[in-house]
């Protein structure tokens, strides 16, 4: 049985809360607390599979704690019970900064947590994170190999015939990806040759959020992807969250960005499939899909049919590194990697395939 520290100060919340827990008979909450400083007492003393956290506390908030946690570099799987706000998603995006490993959304209202889907959010969030490995703590440093950047860029443009052709990179992250992401996205030159569209799992909202905080640390331009909007070269397009985002061919050969509204797939909105089966149509002379941490098998589907009609460079993010080895696993186990690459080289295995200007 996996053992849970439920964090929040709310009475009333923290009882619901340890009720849908306990309600699957896999978790069992082992130990309560109210705020931060008494979740910490029992993280110095005790280890748990996984710690559901909320953000706001009296004298110590969530993130506080996680601040703390990294100072004292006490490991911990945590997930934030965040409210769905724009508050709300620049505080979540700390906490995934600080080593939170995914989070939930919390309603307003204690009593709505009593509906199914929120109950089947947190189930299906404990069980990936309990069987994930702990997240590493601290903020991911900016920038902090921009001289190996350098080099690899100064070295494509000494061998500018070997990226030679269109290309456009199409990425795919999930949990533990708004860290990750902080790991690549600043370390891609502004004078990247093509295009980068990418799917992050999140909600509506978070993604602006997310786009934002990544442009303001990147030589690249970042920005949530706006329906109409014609791609360009050096610039990533983050799909907007509860929205399927596709790449169109227009005439006189651009490429634009459209989003649709299937159903969920892979129980996912966004979800990568859609992104990379819209270029099976495309002029792109080669697509370079790199598959990050994430639970679950998003991306494999979308690649495989993709490569029956496109040239395709897959680059999977390596194991040790993933917080949870979910669809980078199904991506090598369906034999489609190219590449298995740790986070750290991720971005000089991006430019190299796909040139500088």
């Amino acid at each position: 049985m996996k053992k849970i520290l439920v964090v929040d100060d709310s009475a009333l919340m923290r009882r619901m809360m340890c009720d849908i827990i306990e309600s699957d008979q896999r978790f069992q909450v082992v130990d309560k607390a109210t705020n931060g400083l008494e979740a910490l007492d029992f993280l110095t003393k005790n280890t748990y599979d996984a710690v559901v956290l909320d953000v706001n506390m009296p004298k110590m908030t969530g993130i506080q704690l996680l601040e703390e946690l990294q100072k004292r570099k006490i490991q911990a799987k945590v997930v934030m019970a965040s409210t769905d706000t724009a508050e709300g998603a620049k505080v979540t995006l700390d906490a995934l900064e600080l080593g939170a490993m995914d989070f939930v959304h919390k309603p307003e209202n204690a009593f709505a947590l009593k509906e199914d889907s929120f109950k089947t959010e947190l189930i299906s969030i404990l069980e990936v994170i309990c069987e994930s490995r702990a997240c590493n703590f601290g903020r991911t440093p900016v920038r902090e190999e921009s001289q190996t950047t350098r080099k690899v860029v100064e070295l494509v443009r000494k061998h500018s015939g070997t990226t030679s052709g269109s290309k456009i990179i199409a990425l795919a992250s999930s949990t533990g990806g708004p860290k990750a992401l902080h790991s690549v996205i600043p370390r891609l030159p502004g004078n990247l040759k093509c295009p980068l569209v990418l799917v992050q799992h999140m909600p509506a909202g978070f993604t602006k959020s997310l786009a934002e905080r990544l442009d303001s640390i990147s030589e690249v331009k970042v920005s949530e992807a706006v329906d109409g909007e014609v791609l360009e070269a050096g610039h990533v397009y983050i799909a907007r969250g509860g929205n399927h985002m596709n790449v169109d061919m227009k005439s006189g050969g651009k490429y634009v960005i459209r989003y649709s509204d299937e159903p969920s797939r892979e129980g996912v909105k966004p979800c990568a499939n859609y992104m990379y089966e819209s270029l099976i149509n495309s002029k792109f002379d080669e697509i370079i899909c790199v598959v990050m941490t994430g639970m679950g098998a998003d991306g494999t589907k979308g690649i495989i049919n993709l490569k029956e009609k496109k040239k395709v460079h897959v680059i999977a993010q390596e194991q040790s590194t993933c917080a949870v080895y979910g669809m980078p696993r199904s991506v090598v186990n369906a034999g489609l990697a190219d590449q298995i690459v740790p986070l750290e080289q991720i971005a000089q295995e991006i430019i190299l395939n796909a040139g500088v200007k």
